[in-house]
C-alpha cells in the first residue's frame, strides 16, 4: 500500500486529492508545523534528507517531489482517467501543464507569498514577483477562458498539480482581475475527491482540533 507522508497545510494536499481521484488504497502519516518556526518537524527527514512534503513511500521505494509523484501515480494508476494517451496530440500538452504548475507558475507566487509575510522593502524582488505573476495569472485567465480544463473538457492530473497556485492566489485576493480564473476555482473545489481530500486534511489538521 502507498503511504503518504503529509505535512499539515502544504501543497501534499494536492497528492490526496489525486489519491482520491484515482480510488488507490492508500494511509496516510500525517506531520504537524512547528508552531515558532511553521516549518516541517525534524521527523519527516528520516523520510527524505530535504524533510518536506509530500512523499510517498511502498514497499520500499520513497519519492518526493510534487510534479514527479503526480507524473508517476497518474501514469500507474491514471492512463485512462487522468491523462491523455501518450501517443496522443494532447500528451505533450499535458506534460507542459503539469511541470508548469511547479516551475513557471510556483516562483512568482512563493516570491510575493514570502514577501507580503516579510513585509520588508525590496530594490528589486517586489516588483519582479508582482510582474511576473500577472504575466503567469494573465497566461492562465485567457487560457481557461476558452477551455473548461487545461485540456480542454478533460480534467487531468495537471489540473490537480496547479490547483494550489489557483488556491493560494485566492487567498492573497489576486483573483479578482481574472474571472476565468474564479470559475476554474469554483470548478475545481466541485470534483467529489477534491471535497473529500479537503476533509481528510482536516482531519489530520491538529492545529484545527
Amino acid at each position: 500500500m502507498i503511504t503518504l507522508h503529509h505535512l499539515n497545510k502544504s501543497r501534499s494536499k494536492r497528492i490526496i486529492w489525486l489519491l482520491e481521484e484515482l480510488q488507490v488504497p492508500y494511509q496516510i502519516k500525517a506531520y504537524q508545523r512547528v508552531p515558532e518556526t511553521n516549518l516541517a518537524p525534524a521527523e519527516l527527514k528520516a523520510v527524505h534528507p530535504l524533510g518536506k512534503s509530500p512523499v510517498i513511500e511502498e514497499n520500499g521505494q520513497v519519492l518526493a517531489e510534487s510534479g514527479a509523484i503526480t507524473e508517476y501515480l497518474s501514469e500507474r494508476f491514471g492512463a485512462d482517467s487522468l491523462m491523455p494517451a501518450k501517443d496522443s496530440e494532447n500528451y505533450p500538452v499535458y506534460l507542459q501543464w503539469l511541470h508548469f504548475a511547479e516551475s513557471s507558475a510556483a516562483l512568482p507566487l512563493l516570491l510575493h507569498y514570502f514577501l507580503k509575510i516579510d513585509g520588508s522593502e525590496t530594490r528589486f524582488l517586489d516588483g519582479y514577483s508582482k510582474q511576473e505573476l500577472a504575466l503567469i495569472l494573465g497566461y492562465l485567465n485567457d487560457h481557461l477562458s476558452d477551455n473548461t480544463w487545461l485540456l480542454g473538457d478533460q480534467f487531468s492530473a495537471a489540473d490537480i498539480l496547479l490547483s494550489w497556485i489557483i488556491e493560494i492566489s485566492a487567498e492573497l485576493a489576486l483573483l479578482e482581475e481574472y474571472p476565468a480564473l474564479k470559475r476554474y476555482l469554483s470548478a475545481l473545489h466541485a470534483r467529489p475527491a477534491a471535497s473529500k481530500a479537503a476533509e481528510i486534511e482536516a482531519q489530520h489538521n491538529k492545529s484545527t482540533q
